[in-house]
């Protein structure tokens, strides 16, 4: 039993934390407010704290001279490993609670139970802060009721302070339902909320030597692998090297310099103590020796270009005034659309670290992002925020949907003033509606009833407005709908799994009912919905 949280105690917690969202990923997973095949909460949670224990994965004794403790130390590197792999709302919102508990323990002598539940109170701050509308009976929720139960709990007992912290978390995760209609539909609670009711769990097992039984664990999720390709910078040189860094300002100045006269493509980030080294040179070696002078590298890749797989499409020459846009894309189709369109592409479900080489790879100075999902949009934000620090002004147009991307890319025009830019593309995309169609994947009550399995259900602006048998009809009538509010031009995007010759049928009904109406149909290879749908 511990009496308080140690270096050696925060590393167990972050491996704990780590192997109970695993078990319980498919779990997580299915806690979808939607029927729909894709809840991805738990495998964000999963790649969120997978990227902070690497950011661990060091010797802790060692510490950078900036007067941290060694638990401060290491929940800084925890708190910065899952922010640069934050992926979706959940997993932004998790690495700002984590940086909540860094910054508010990294100077404390000891963390004993007082400081752990002003450390949650901190914590609870900071997530609120990160979303821009907070709603009640999610994460946030779940954290702040924590937080007050430590905080009411008033004692220095660490045990008992983790104990009442993670008890009135699966109390609150509980009554989430309750808060939000959303939930109480689809009969299930957050799942951003109990993947958090989990590492509190973990919190507890670590501090107090309780082990809790646990089913069986499942199989972990399998991603495929990322491919490398080359940024901007010149072909002279062969490979891309990359660490996380301890030093100090003044050894990374000298290491500014000095890597910068081994290769280019030269970015150094940080945020104090803690820092990102990204270069393109010949001499290996030298790049990594010139990182132990300066301080402590670790979590070290290197990249041979001439190893990797040729992208599918180059990246796009930065525009002529420096600008750039760069586009979450599900589907080779319409990942093609967007690279026709001049824009960078990234494969969906990105992570913060993933939007940011995207950004720095386009090598603009003023960035434009468009998400195309409202999870990706809190990941989208925070890439924004790294990307300030390397001076690239990045702005994020929050679409919701591929089509609002494509009309958001069409009134794109260098010739303006870059913000007058951004708001014409916003505007384009807010009058664009957006509607897609795909199968119930569980039993379910909508606003619009009850689904079963197989049901098609057809959504409009993110909430079910019809459920079909026959995919084509649902399809026809969700147009019909929409067009009745207007619209002169309809965006049809047919999906992986779409039955041949779906969108020729919808465009021909288009033409018959609403001869008035211009009607574009592209293969948007999207997984899960046999089509998406913009009303423009």
């Amino acid at each position: 039993m511990l009496e308080t949280l140690d270096a050696a105690a925060v590393r167990r917690w972050c491996a704990s934390g780590l192997a109970a969202l695993q078990r319980h990923q498919g779990e997580i997973d299915d806690l979808n407010v939607y029927p729909v095949p894709d809840g991805d909460t738990g495998t964000n949670l999963v790649l969120t704290l997978t990227s902070a224990q690497q950011a661990l994965a060091m010797d802790l004794e060692t510490l950078p001279d900036d007067g941290h403790t060694p638990h401060g130390h290491a929940l800084r590197l925890m708190a910065r490993g899952a922010l640069l792999g934050a992926r979706g709302n959940s997993g932004v919102i998790l690495s700002q609670i984590l940086r909540g508990l860094a910054d508010a323990l990294a100077a404390a002598p000891a963390v004993r139970g007082r400081q752990l539940a002003a450390a949650l109170a901190d914590a609870a701050t900071a997530a609120y802060a990160a979303v821009a509308h907070p709603v009640e009976g999610t994460l946030l929720t779940v954290v702040a009721a924590a937080a007050r139960a430590a905080e009411q709990a008033d004692t220095d007992d660490l045990r008992a302070v983790a104990r009442a912290a993670a008890g009135e978390a699966a109390r609150a995760l509980a009554r989430t339902p309750e808060q939000l209609p959303a939930l109480a539909r689809a009969g299930v609670v957050d799942a951003g909320g109990r993947g958090l009711c989990l590492l509190l769990d973990a919190l507890v097992e670590v501090v107090t030597g309780e082990s809790l039984a646990r089913p069986a664990p499942a199989p972990p999720a399998v991603r495929p692998p990322a491919t490398a390709v080359r940024e901007s910078g010149s072909p002279a040189y062969a490979y891309e090297v990359q660490y996380l860094l301890d030093a100090t300002d003044e050894a990374v100045a000298r290491l500014r310099a000095e890597l910068d006269d081994l290769g280019d493509s030269l970015v150094i980030v940080g945020d104090g103590g803690t820092w990102n080294v990204h270069v393109h040179v010949n001499d290996v070696g030298a790049a990594v020796e010139a990182g132990v002078v300066a301080g402590r590298p670790h979590r070290i890749t290197v990249t041979r270009f001439a190893d990797q797989v040729a992208p599918a499409a180059p990246l796009p020459t930065p525009l002529p005034d420096g600008r750039a846009a760069v586009v979450v894309a599900t589907g080779a189709g319409i990942a093609e659309l967007f690279g026709a369109e001049g824009a960078t592409v990234v494969p969906a479900n990105p992570s913060t670290g993933e939007l940011l080489d995207a950004i720095r790879a386009t090598g603009a100075a003023r960035v434009v992002v468009l998400p195309n999902d409202p999870n990706t949009q809190s990941v989208a934000s925070a890439a924004a925020r790294e990307a300030h620090r390397l001076g690239v002004k990045v702005s994020v147009v929050p679409t919701r949907s591929p089509v609002q991307a494509l009309a958001a890319l069409a009134v794109r025009d260098p010739k303006r003033r870059f913000e007058d830019d951004v708001i014409a593309m916003a505007e384009a995309a807010g009058a664009c509606r957006y509607a897609e169609v795909c199968h119930a994947s569980r039993e379910a009550l909508t606003v619009a009833g009850p689904c079963r399995p197989g049901d098609v259900l057809a959504l409009v602006e993110g909430e079910v407005h019809l459920i079909g048998a026959d995919l084509l009809d649902t399809c026809t009538a969700m147009v019909d709908r929409m067009l009745g509010g207007g619209g002169e031009l309809v965006t049809l995007l047919c999906g992986a799994d779409a039955p041949a010759g779906l969108a020729d049928r919808v465009r021909e009904h288009v033409e018959r009912s609403w001869p008035f109406v211009e009607v574009q149909a592209y293969e948007g290879g999207q997984p899960h919905y046999p089509l998406l749908v913009g009303v423009e």
